[in-house]
């Protein structure tokens, strides 16, 4: 056991030291290091996501929320599972629509649109219901998620990007807040552009459904992990459209239908 416990910290350490360091040096996959040691890799792959977790909060840090990942069922397909997998959302990840965002705290940037709900209730039962998410939600927010791999290339596999924090990197979150009455989370779409040009398009039933189907998958794993979401968590819910990377100068701007529009703006130089 000794030895398992010290090379997922080694592994922890990796992956933390490439999300510091300046400027980026990205590493190898850590899939087979994780999946050597036997037993469950998926497990093994959150306890280094967990310990990175700690270290952040040790270092000041204040999680925020929670991101789900892996809501496409193409993107399952492609890494060979058949649900989501989940990140942790830091307050320093945080950006107001419009703020720039400097190329140095980004990781091989890429951007998707989603829909982010804030929650006014804990979410804390075993199992959740449609209901219990639709009473605990205080209102939805259009959100751009800036993912980012330490991965070097984004040689990603399903252990690599859990323990990647779900390839987590930045978040930016629109400024008026809707009802999920107020528009349709299902049949809403989606449309990214860059400067004019659109770079992705996508439906709400592209996230697994529904949108609500990842806040649920996400508040039940939580509470089985020991971290239920709490009364004010952000929850990213998972990408409407196709990924997009991102280029020095880029100003993304996604328009979700009935919910309103939000701009990633990114700085021209590191």
């Amino acid at each position: 056991m000794a030895r398992v416990d010290q090379t997922l910290e080694r592994v922890a350490e990796e992956l933390w030291q490439a999300q510091v360091n300046v400027p980026f040096a990205p590493i190898a996959p850590v899939r087979d290091t994780i999946v050597s040691l036997g037993g469950d890799a998926i497990a093994n792959a959150y306890r280094v996501q967990q310990i990175n977790t700690r270290r952040r909060e040790g270092a000041g840090r204040r999680v925020v929320g929670r991101k789900v990942g892996l809501t496409s069922k193409s993107v399952q397909a492609q890494l060979g599972v058949d649900q989501p997998d989940f990140g942790a959302l830091f307050d320093d990840m945080a950006f107001v629509d419009g703020q720039e965002i400097p190329l140095h705290l980004t990781q091989q940037p890429k951007v998707e649109a989603e829909i982010a709900l804030v929650l006014e209730h804990d979410l804390g039962w075993e199992r959740h219901t449609l209901v219990d998410v639709l009473n605990a939600t205080a209102y939805a927010l259009p959100a751009i998620e800036v993912v980012g791999s330490r991965i070097a290339n984004w040689d990603i596999r399903l252990v690599d990007t859990v323990a990647d924090n779900a390839s987590s990197g930045l978040f930016v979150l629109g400024s008026r807040p809707v009802k999920l009455g107020d528009f349709d989370p299902v049949n809403c779409g989606m449309l990214m552009e860059s400067r004019g040009d659109q770079v992705s398009s996508g439906i709400g039933a592209a996230c697994l459904g529904h949108p609500l189907n990842a806040a649920i998958w996400l508040a039940d794993t939580m509470v089985r992990y020991g971290t239920p979401l709490r009364a004010g968590d952000v929850i990213l819910t998972g990408a409407l459209g196709p990924m997009v990377a991102v280029r020095p100068g880029d100003v993304m701007t996604a328009q979700i239908e009935g919910l309103g529009s939000v701009r990633a703006v990114f700085a021209t130089e590191e």
